[in-house]
């Protein structure tokens, strides 16, 4: 099966799924409440990035919502406090998540399995609890009132069309550069090392320095999320940087499919759909959510993008 026609078949059903994704996106505003929408693509954006690390790296990390709640804090005071531009918010706020990113590798990568996971835990509750402390958060309040401000000084995003169109572009964005990462030379370099890491070792490649930027391109892409969040919501809260958001993160991408490049977004939208319209049933969601798991787990071990993809490959 791993034939140059098998390879050219495949990418043509990407392409076509992408082509659907954007289609969908761009149509579902006129049936469904744009502001639910624009979670979705934000959760989405924020399940790739963690994809990118777990299902193409093959690195579990159980603190990824500190890159997107530091993002959210970053676009959120940016906005509020300094009066920038939504575009110079979110980029502040992705650079922010990269730099956290760098900093968290540099401390994390080294290790492997479980002791990652937990190191990266440790770290991301210690950034809870700075903000939870830190003055210019708002502690337990968070910063409220954002201003999403005007897009290029020209168009105001209080409008929630302007807005979705907005949002609409920075997940297109980060979902590409995921898509170009996975299917560029060091995304396969990845692929490799998750796979085999001493083989990849053995033909000469640096692993820890390939995972240590894969880390970094996920809090990038996962800062992306983030800041965007923020602003569309206009307000950052500890919610966002706590331990249960990197449980949900995890959630989305298992059930979607690991490994897969639209799977985190069937995902999120899963997720998301479940708290939104499941939300009278108050702390009961995350019962039903923890059933779905478990359905998936048993009845679709690849998720549900990771199962579809399996049967396109199965011979007619």
């Amino acid at each position: 099966m791993n034939n140059p026609t098998f390879s050219s078949h495949s990418l043509r059903h990407q392409w076509v799924a992408f082509a659907l994704l954007v289609a969908f996106f761009a149509i579902a505003p006129y049936f469904v409440y744009p502001i639910f929408l624009m979670k979705v693509m934000c959760f989405a954006l924020f399940a790739c990035a963690f994809n990118l690390l777990l299902g193409f790296g093959g690195l579990l990390s159980f603190g990824h919502a500190m890159f997107f709640g530091t993002a959210g804090y970053a676009a959120a005071h940016a906005s509020k406090v300094w009066g920038w531009n939504p575009e110079f918010s979110v980029l502040f706020a992705a650079l922010c998540a990269t730099a956290l990113a760098w900093v968290v590798g540099l401390l994390a990568i080294r290790r492997q399995g479980i002791y990652f996971a937990m190191i990266t835990l440790a770290l991301s509750q210690m950034v809870f609890f700075v903000f939870l402390q830190t003055p210019f958060t708002g502690g337990e309040d968070g910063i409220q009132g954002v201003p999403r401000g005007l897009l290029l000084g020209l168009f105001d995003l209080s409008d929630n069309t302007a807005m979705y169109l907005f949002v609409m572009a920075v997940f297109i964005t980060g979902f590409a550069l995921v898509w170009r990462i996975v299917h560029s030379p060091f995304g396969q370099v990845l692929k490799a090392i998750r796979e085999n890491e001493q083989r990849a070792l053995s033909l000469g490649y640096d692993t820890d320095n390939f995972k240590l930027i894969a880390f970094v391109l996920s809090g990038l892409v996962a800062g992306m999320a983030g800041g965007t969040k923020a602003l569309v919501f206009q307000l950052a809260s500890l919610t966002d940087v706590h331990w249960t958001m990197s449980g949900e993160v995890v959630l989305m991408t298992l059930v979607g499919g690991m490994g897969t490049l639209f799977g985190p977004v069937v995902g999120a939208a899963v997720i998301v759909s479940m708290q939104n319209y499941l939300a009278q049933l108050g702390s009961w969601v995350t019962v039903v959510q923890g059933l779905v798991f478990v359905v998936c787990v048993m009845l679709f071990r690849k998720g549900v993008i990771g199962e579809i993809a399996s049967l396109l490959r199965k011979p007619l």
